[in-house]
């Protein structure tokens, strides 16, 4: 059993209750407060169902009480299910007694505006004066198949119950975690629980994903999200279920402005940006679900428990057609399909001169006349060809029962051959049919191009659990920082004691200053305005180029000012500052910004229309080191340009890593007051010339501490 952390304990007594009270308890077995006693009756919940009615001796066949303080035993949880006012005596009342957890299926709390955010605050601080878990407000409850708990009020139960088994679901949403539930169990999924967390006022998706990392039972865990409530908390939860060989298929919605707007109305919570949360999930190991059916998908593989580290896919095929589908949909999702190794390749040709044998392997319709083409095809697929995942497409043939008792027996000798490897089939055959496939160890799947996305999946799981840890990244100098938005000049400064260096510069007052400092840094030089006020000087005309005599620059002043005072007449103006102009680097952008749910988050991408335009930046939440910082830069489509393409000089890598990870250090470190960084343009000069910050900015939040 994996070690419990006093927080994952203390929700047991939510997820695994050894007896439970309902306020609000029903006769009527389709009411609210009757769908979980009439459920767990017939599940068989182990412990003692203690009904609390003041209008009734007996609910559903168990004595009833009038309240809370007429209990005979203090429940270990409460499920209530009365109004907004009763449900906050009911829960003082719990708290007193010292029930450890309560399940709030009322709703009109914070999910309703101030008011209801006042009220459920109250009871936060109820539950919390006491030690008592809270789930919800406004939740569906949850259901735990391993003790026959159902604490909720879904009417899917009357279609059925799920199969106990591995996967969890932690769902922010009520109605769609129980649609997720509902659609699992009726693919024939095994559950393990199910949780809703609604308003999360205590309880968190978090909290869950934390209990399941730890709980035994819990294999695989299916999340869906609309806001992180508690950043830290997520990602400690996500951490721990990445060290436990947990893996995590994560539905994060509110991707568009106006599932962002939805989700701060459903639920009061922060969507955050989206580009964020994908960089963070990633960083993490979680796969990202686009559907319900892909999250359902990956989870469904995920049970078998094969994640194969640098994963790369065979196809053994008996249709062309279908081989190109699953070819483009490896390649979308970035799947390596390697060829097979041309003496294997030849081998196959001997045997099927008409075969085509590269990857994907093509054994043709063939395959119906000789069925022992599966087991010799198959073996040199994953012998020689090596794929550490295979996808074999049998089609309708493969649910033939003139052929599927045969097929089966040359795929379980595959499968008894190479354990270590993770087989999927597709083919189009009855339950039954399916049943026996998956019971001689393949996963089944209709669409291949359903099966190549959580094959994907389980590589991205497996590269997460074999990767080392990170080592920590390193601790800079404090900085003192400004109390308002400092100048660039200033900016630099600051940037340039956490050993950010920027191109040689100097700031001048007067033109005649401007004129003395560009002979010492010799021509041609950048002239910019010098300004706290005035942070994106290029929109105004404020920033001069190839400035190449004395002349120039002493014009070039007099213009700056002229601007500056034009366009922005209330502007502090400092003068000017003037710069070397740098050449024979590669443009690139550095820089930080706040997001109002992860803290500070790192971007690095190429300058001019890469990052306008093409979008091609990595992101990664600070701090991070100089080898996380390296990878980070390598991985943006635009790389190639930094690496020496086309006869290009390589650019000094190393030098714009370590800018980053002193950037992220520097962000981390200066806490909530600092809220953007913006290094545009960055030089990465040739390989052993280093890299300089040609401009930057540094905004400071002045009502934060």
């Amino acid at each position: 059993m994996l070690p419990q952390t006093e927080a994952g304990a203390a929700l047991s007594a939510l997820l695994r209750p050894r007896s439970v009270a309902v306020i609000g308890a029903s006769e009527d077995s389709s009411r609210i407060g009757g769908r979980p006693i009439a459920a767990m009756l017939e599940r068989g919940f182990s412990g003692p169902i203690l009904p609390v009615n003041p209008n009734r001796a007996t609910v559903q066949g168990l004595p009833a009480f009038a309240s809370v303080r007429d209990l005979p035993e203090t429940p270990e949880a409460a499920i209530i299910a009365v109004p907004p006012k009763a449900a906050e005596a009911a829960l003082q009342d719990l708290a007193e007694r010292g029930t450890k957890a309560a399940i709030l299926f009322t709703a009109g709390f914070a999910e309703t505006g101030a008011s209801g955010a006042d009220a459920q605050e109250r009871l936060l601080r109820i539950a919390r004066q006491h030690g008592m878990r809270l789930l919800g407000p406004n939740s569906l409850g949850l259901l735990n198949t391993a003790n026959g708990f159902y604490g909720t009020f879904t009417s899917s139960l009357e279609r059925g119950y799920p199969i106990p088994g591995p996967i969890g679901i932690a769902s922010q949403s009520g109605a769609y975690g129980m649609h997720l539930f509902s659609m699992a169990r009726d693919m024939g999924m095994g559950l393990s629980c199910s949780v809703t967390t609604g308003n999360e006022a205590d309880v968190t998706v978090g909290d869950i994903v934390a209990w399941m990392a730890q709980d035994p039972g819990t294999e695989v865990i299916a999340a869906y999200s609309e806001g992180i409530r508690d950043a830290n908390r997520f990602l400690a939860a996500l951490d721990l279920a990445r060290r436990n060989r947990k893996p995590v298929v994560m539905m994060k919605v509110g991707r568009s402005e106006l599932g962002r707007a939805a989700a701060q109305s459903h639920t009061a919570s922060l969507a955050g940006d989206d580009a964020v949360t994908d960089a963070v999930l990633a960083e993490f190991g979680v796969v990202r679900a686009r559907t319900t059916e892909e999250l359902l998908d990956i989870a469904r593989l995920a049970t078998r428990k094969i994640y194969p580290a640098g994963n790369t896919l065979g196809v053994l095929t008996v249709s062309g057609g279908a081989g190109v589908l699953i070819s483009d949909a490896a390649d979308a999702a970035g799947l390596p399909m390697p060829p097979m190794p041309e003496a294997a390749q030849a081998a196959l040709h001997r045997d099927l001169p008409f075969c085509a044998p590269q990857n994907p392997v093509d054994c043709t319709a063939q395959v119906l006349n000789d069925l022992s083409l599966v087991g010799r095809f198959g073996e040199a697929l994953l012998g020689e060809g090596g794929y550490r995942s295979a996808l074999l497409f049998f089609t309708h043939a493969g649910g033939a029962p003139s052929i599927t008792p045969r097929l089966r027996e040359q795929l379980r000798a595959l499968r008894a051959r190479y354990p270590d490897r993770l087989m999927v089939l597709s083919v189009l055959a009855d339950p039954p049919q399916i049943r026996q496939f998956e019971e001689d160890g393949f996963a089944v799947f209709a669409d291949p191009s359903r099966a190549v996305a959580a094959i994907h999946a389980m590589g991205r799981f497996g590269d997460a659990f074999a990767a080392a840890s990170p080592e920590p990244a390193p601790s800079l100098p404090a900085l003192e920082w400004p109390k308002s938005t400092p100048s660039e000049a200033e900016a630099k400064r600051l940037l340039g004691q956490a050993g950010i260096a920027a191109a040689p510069e100097q700031a001048c007052a007067t033109a005649e200053q401007a004129v003395a400092a560009a002979r010492a840094l010799g021509f041609p030089v950048v002239m910019k305005i010098l300004s706290p006020d005035i942070l994106h000087k290029s929109e105004i005309g404020g920033v001069l180029l190839n400035l190449g005599d004395e002349t120039a620059v002493r014009e070039g002043f007099a213009l700056l000012m002229q601007r500056a005072a034009t366009a922005a007449p209330q502007a502090r103006l400092e003068g000017a500052l003037v710069a070397k102009q740098l050449s024979g680097g590669v443009e690139c952008i550095l820089g930080m910004h706040r997001d109002p749910v992860f803290g500070p988050v790192a971007v690095f991408g190429l300058g001019g229309i890469f990052v306008e335009v093409l979008r091609d930046v990595a992101l990664r939440r600070c701090p991070f080191n100089e080898a996380e910082a390296e990878a980070m830069i390598r991985s943006i489509r635009g790389a190639p340009l930094l690496l020496g393409a086309r006869g290009r000089p390589p650019a000094d890598i190393r030098a714009l890593a370590r800018m980053l990870s002193r950037l992220s250090v520097l962000a981390h470190q200066a806490g909530p007051r600092l809220s953007a960084i913006d290094l545009n343009p960055v030089f990465a000069m040739p390989e052993g010339e280093g890299a300089f910050a040609a401009d930057a900015v540094i905004e400071i939040a002045e009502n934060r501490s």
